[in-house]
């Protein structure tokens, strides 16, 4: 019997205990791994389809000849079957689903309503009840552009609670008349809770009547003779006017919505999405979702949606280009779970058709520059080959890096690379944990981190998560641990090349290790630039990480080390003195007077910072 029917047969045995109920099936292949999620209204009719005999897609036939397992979990109704069947795609990321791609969470503007001194500030997590929240923006640095305009225009502050609690005088924010210095009450509280509404107002898209209630202010000014305050709603008029002409606010712009829009070529496609909020175009994000030749455009939109808004919040319109295959199912799912009103819609006035043809000329170009990349890639990995003499066109490459400062804060970190770039999602970092570890040691930092990146493969036993080639920055002593370490872990056939430094240190003089060979590469060689590439991108990320650690060792407070001491109180203590220094300096009677520190804690704070630490 050959596996398609083995595949179709174990189907059929199973349908026959399985309730006519909605609900979604699992497909699993012979190492008990997912490569198929579906949904169904009616589970045993749905899986009726994979036991015909005659015509089914080939890509189905693939399918259906790796199946060794089947699973179902049913649901209440179909919309929770769409929504569970979404999430699942996204943690188990099988094989044969439309796969939606680096998809991460967008950042939005927070307005702290919770504060009596409400905070403006950027955002991503989980939205509180309490506080106002704007967006999504498609990027971090969009986010911050509008911040920064709006601290020119409202001037409420961005500071932390701490910082704002501790202040004496007014920060240089205050001097370049970006925030009003509610910390030191340079402005009352009924005017600041007036430029928080006014804010609030603007992002909500009633940017021309606050242009009209600041032109009034500043005609009024002007005749009361106070040309400095008018000069101030001058500046204000100005910003505004600025974010509405780069924030591209118009009339023909959607009031609440997203943009999303699919173009397809050479089998890949392109789905961008624009961020329309209070009539103001918040930016874009290309998507490139991973599926077959057979999958239509109208599926791969449809798969797109379900997963792409299982973690976000959507607008009360979605505006599209294609319509997606379940698209009433799909709208009423996404209504029960965010409890309001979602439309779906095709544009027929010319005003928004001609929003849908730019966003499909940016999806048109996106996808021009991947394909461009693609080939690029390609052409590269090519070239590695033919002058490594490897045997193969590496399809998955991971670049290793050290980075430490004088031995502390040490990690170990990788990159990877495959056809399509460096793949952000599969970057990786390791904090070094062995402490017989000499400070500096980058021969046992890189053992380290090989044994525990390869030790979990071994167990996982997953091929595709094997890289084909490991890249090291690093000379002959690198080489030697890390080609030892992978031997003893049975990765025997491997390809490891390192890239060693000439003595200067600079680029174009760099010597590569293969097979114990030494192999130099000309200064204009495009391979050389490439390889280049790929270290200073692994260089890159080691550096980052480290910084970022380095920077959390360097808020640790002594205080975390003192028994007692939790976290509310660390608080209270801080709020109290104003820094962890001033603590430590802090005599006995000073620290019993802090609301909430008993004298038993007090003594232990004293004792600590004055008396020998074993005291404790």
């Amino acid at each position: 019997m050959d596996l398609l029917e083995s595949g179709k047969l174990l189907v059929k045995s199973k349908i026959k205990n399985i309730p006519n109920s909605p609900g979604i099936y699992k497909f699993l292949d012979n190492k008990n791994k997912i490569i198929y999620i579906g949904k169904a209204k009616n589970l045993p009719k749905r899986l009726q389809n994979y036991t015909s005999s005659s015509g089914l897609a080939i890509r189905t036939q693939r399918l259906i000849s790796s199946i060794k397992e089947l699973e179902i979990i049913t649901t209440s109704n179909e919309s929770e079957a769409l929504l569970l069947e979404a999430n699942l795609i996204k943690k188990f990321k099988p094989r044969y689903n439309v796969l939606l791609k680096d998809d991460k969470s967008f950042p939005y503007i927070q307005i702290r309503m919770s504060d009596s001194w409400p905070q403006l500030t950027k955002f991503r997590g989980k939205h509180n009840d309490q506080d106002l929240y704007f967006g999504p923006f498609a990027s971090v640095a969009s986010a911050n552009w509008t911040i920064k305009m709006l601290q020119k225009v409202f001037q409420i502050r961005v500071c932390d609670d701490n910082t704002f609690k501790n202040r004496t005088r007014p920060c240089m924010l205050y001097q370049i008349k970006r925030c009003s210095a509610p910390c030191t009450n340079e402005i009352e509280k009924i005017n600041y809770k007036k430029s928080v509404q006014n804010c609030i107002d603007f992002l909500n898209g009633k940017s021309r009547s606050i242009q009209k209630k600041f032109s009034k202010e500043m005609e009024m000014a002007s005749k009361n003779l106070d040309f400095e305050k008018a000069a101030i709603f001058r500046d204000r008029i100005k910003s505004l006017t600025y974010i509405q002409s780069s924030q591209q606010i118009n009339k023909d712009n959607f009031i609440d919505a997203d943009v999303v829009v699919s173009y397809r070529s050479s089998n890949i496609s392109c789905i961008v999405v624009f961020f329309y909020r209070s009539k103001q175009n918040w930016g874009n994000q290309c998507f490139f979702p991973k599926h077959d030749l057979e999958n239509t455009e109208s599926e791969v939109m449809d798969a797109f949606l379900a997963q792409f808004y299982e973690n976000k919040i959507p607008p009360r319109q979605i505006v599209l280009n294609i319509r997606p295959k379940n698209l009433d199912l799909l709208q009423k799912a996404l209504e029960i779970k965010n409890k309001k009103k979602i439309s779906f819609k095709i544009p027929k006035k010319k005003s928004e058709i001609a929003i849908i043809n730019m966003a499909v000329k940016n999806a048109k170009e996106s996808l021009q520059r991947k394909i461009f990349d693609s080939d690029q890639n390609n052409n590269s990995l090519t070239l590695l080959r033919d002058k490594f003499n490897l045997g193969f066109a590496p399809t998955l490459i991971e670049i290793y890096d050290n980075s430490h400062t004088q031995g502390t804060n040490a990690i170990g970190s990788f990159v990877s690379f495959g056809k399509e770039g460096f793949l952000k999602n599969r970057y990786r970092k390791f904090d070094i944990k062995n402490k017989n570890i000499k400070p500096g040691d980058d021969y046992g930092m890189m053992n380290e981190v090989i044994e525990r990146r390869f030790s979990k493969l071994v167990k996982q036993s997953e091929s595709d998560n094997v890289p084909d080639l490991l890249l090291i920055d690093g000379g002959k002593g690198q080489y030697s641990v890390v080609r030892s370490k992978l031997d003893q872990l049975g990765f025997h056939q491997l390809a490891i090349i390192a890239i060693a430094k000439g003595k200067n240190r600079n680029d174009g003089n760099e010597t590569f290790i293969y097979n114990n060979r030494i192999i130099k590469l000309e200064k204009n060689n495009p391979l050389l630039f490439f390889m280049q590439r790929l270290r200073d991108e692994a260089h890159r990320f080691a550096i980052f990480t480290h910084r970022k650690k380095r920077k959390k060792s360097f808020l640790v407070s002594p205080l975390d080390e003192i028994p007692g001491i939790g976290r509310n109180r660390k608080k209270t203590l801080l709020n109290h003195f104003g820094s962890a220094k001033t603590i430590e300096g802090a005599s006995l009677e000073d620290l019993k007077k802090v609301d909430g520190i008993s004298e038993l804690i007090a003594k232990k704070i004293y004792n600590y910072f004055h008396l020998n630490k074993n005291f404790l």
